[in-house]
């Protein structure tokens, strides 16, 4: 797997794992010497990850994919389920939004724009309600906070306290409903 550093104005040391490559973010001035005892530090969970990542690649390829109907039958239904949660939820948050666009996204559940235009992936229709629900949560809560801070996620949880069970699922379960689309 390939190793990429990249180097930007935060303050914290990261690495996020790829497709085939591990990305490790640094601050500028982070040292050589520095970037190498944290990746040998974590050495370990890199290995855990990129193992979980093979699994996941070789249980995509034996799912069961979905016709262009079936995706196309997901779009209707959640161009009209997603608009109601959206305005269900919204009052609650203490906010309003722009648009609201469904798509096939292969890697996102869901987006905000800093307008405020939300947008949904129609394969949430998928899910349990309670999982699409925390996705509209999540969403709507980021045009209180366009960030993923705590205080964005006290938000999140103040409207929706089984969040984390939620995305759980979604984190265990949703490989295989994206790989269902793959056409």
């Amino acid at each position: 797997m390939d190793l990429e550093i990249i180097r930007s104005k935060r303050k914290t040391f990261e690495i996020q794992i790829k497709k085939d490559r591990v990305i490790v973010r640094v601050p500028f001035y982070a040292a050589k010497k520095d970037i190498d005892t944290f990746i040998s530090r974590h050495s370990e969970w890199i290995d855990r990850q990129t193992a979980k990542l093979g699994e996941a690649r070789r249980e995509r390829k034996n799912v069961k994919k979905l016709t262009e109907k079936e995706i196309a039958d997901l779009y209707e239904k959640a161009k009209k389920v997603i608009p109601e949660r959206v305005a269900y939820y919204a009052p609650t948050i203490g906010v309003k939004y722009g648009r609201i666009s469904i798509r096939k996204q292969k890697t996102r559940w869901g987006s905000c724009s800093a307008k405020g235009n939300l947008s949904f992936n129609c394969l949430l229709m998928l899910a349990p309600c309670e999982v699409a629900d925390s996705v509209v949560v999540h969403e709507l809560c980021h045009i209180k906070e366009m960030n993923h801070s705590k205080k964005f996620y006290d938000e999140v949880l103040k409207v929706f306290p089984s969040y984390k069970e939620q995305r759980n699922w979604l984190k265990i379960n949703g490989e295989k409903l994206l790989a269902m689309a793959d056409l």
